[in-house]
């Protein structure tokens, strides 16, 4: 899943260096902290948060084979 974030975001941002994911896992909940550069927030948010709502999709279609529920950060 990290992999699969990271690859659809470095494909967003001009600073993919600065991309960086932390994972958090409890029983059912996986939680992924997306770390990018200052300039590129609002690329990954995108006009009123719709590429995050996109990114966060995929997210739970990838999860949906692991039954757990993920949920996307970005800080």
């Amino acid at each position: 899943m990290e992999s699969l974030v990271e690859t659809i975001v470095k494909a967003l941002v001009d600073h993919p260096e600065d991309v960086r994911i932390e994972k958090e896992e409890t029983n059912s909940l996986e939680i992924y902290k997306l770390h990018v550069h200052s300039n590129d927030t609002g690329k990954v948010i995108g006009k009123q948060g719709k590429v995050a709502r996109s990114i966060r999709t995929v997210m739970n279609a990838a999860a949906v084979q692991s039954n757990k529920r993920v949920q996307l950060e970005i800080l």
